[in-house]
C-alpha cells in the first residue's frame, strides 16, 4: 500500500512539506508509511483525501475476485444478521469497469474459460453472461 500512496504522490507532483502539514508528521514518518505494507484506516483515510484516491477500492476489489464461496448455512446466517445490524448494507458488489475489463480480457485470450472465471472469481453465472453481452465482443 506505501508504494502505491508514493507512486501517486509522485504522479500528483506533491511537495513533502505539504504531506508533512497535513499529516502534522516528521519526513521520516512519512517515508516509514511509503514502506509499509498496511495502513492505520485513519491515516489511509487521509492519503485518500490528500490524493483524491479511493485506495480503499483497492481492498475492496480484492475481496470481490477472491472471497471464498459462500454455503448455503453461511448465506442465511448473513441474512439473518444483516436484518439487525446498524451497519449500511451494500445492495451490489462493487464491480468497475477495469475488473470487467480484466475478466473479460481472460476469456477473449482464452487465458480461461467462462466456467473457470465463475469458478476462480466466485461470479454467478447470470452476471458473468450480462457482462459479455454488454462488453464482450463477438468473439468472446
Amino acid at each position: 500500500m506505501g508504494l502505491l500512496i508514493e507512486k501517486s504522490v509522485t504522479e500528483n507532483e506533491i511537495e513533502m512539506s505539504r504531506i508533512c502539514n497535513f499529516f502534522n508528521s516528521r519526513e521520516e514518518d512519512i517515508l516509514q508509511m511509503y514502506q509499509s505494507k498496511g495502513l492505520d484506516t485513519e491515516v489511509l483515510l487521509r492519503w485518500c483525501k490528500l490524493l483524491e484516491y479511493d485506495f480503499f477500492r483497492l481492498y475492496s476489489q480484492h475481496l470481490i475476485l477472491y472471497a471464498p464461496p459462500s454455503s448455503r448455512d453461511y448465506n442465511q446466517q448473513v441474512e439473518d444478521k444483516k436484518k439487525k445490524s446498524t451497519l449500511p448494507r451494500f445492495r451490489k458488489s462493487l464491480y468497475t469497469k477495469e475488473m470487467i475489463d480484466f475478466i473479460l480480457e481472460k476469456i477473449k485470450k482464452e487465458e480461461m474459460t467462462r466456467a473457470q472465471v465463475m469458478g476462480e472469481y466466485n461470479i454467478p453465472k447470470t452476471t458473468l453472461y450480462k457482462w459479455l453481452r454488454k462488453y464482450g465482443n463477438s468473439k468472446v
